[in-house]
């Protein structure tokens, strides 16, 4: 199990070292990025903001993630990540946005199986998003998807 504490921690030093910020649109997490990275001294620096996106309509009215998307491909897939990470860093004007969408289970979700995340990062020249498959229970899932999103915006900041 990752540790979140340590690693938002790390990410708001380096934020504030770089005087950047940070936002984020969170489906199956559920505002646990935003939660996590709030519970560090000095976050507000660095924390604008963020928003559940937990129903898929509201990806789209919260986030800006294009509708056709939604409908064609369901709201678990890489682009809808990217989408959600752009609409978390423009709507909460920060520099870097996290995007989370995915499945912590335990029934599929639009034909996509539990423990399947994406990822996507959003900042200066920066578009990405990361996917994985992570096993175990609900918690499992989400605590994991924070850790990798922290570890994929600390990959960027370093």
């Amino acid at each position: 199990m990752p540790d979140l504490d340590s690693a938002a921690a790390g990410l708001v030093a380096a934020l504030k070292k770089r005087g950047e910020t940070l936002a984020a649109a969170e489906s199956l997490t559920a505002g646990l990025v935003c939660a996590t990275v709030a519970r560090v001294p000095g976050a507000s620096a660095v924390l604008r903001g963020g928003f559940v996106v937990y129903a898929t309509e509201l990806k789209h009215d919260l986030a800006g993630v294009d509708e056709q998307l939604l409908a064609e491909h369901g709201a678990v897939h890489p682009e809808v990540a990217a989408q959600l990470a752009d609409g978390a860093r423009a709507r909460c004007g920060a520099t870097w946005g996290l995007g989370l969408t995915g499945v912590a289970g335990p029934d599929w979700q639009d034909g996509v199986p539990p423990g399947t995340v994406h990822i996507g990062l959003s900042g200066p020249s920066t578009r990405v998003v990361r996917t994985i498959s992570e096993t175990g229970d609900r918690d499992m899932i989400r605590t994991v998807s924070v850790g990798a999103a922290f570890s994929l915006l600390g990959e960027h900041l370093h």
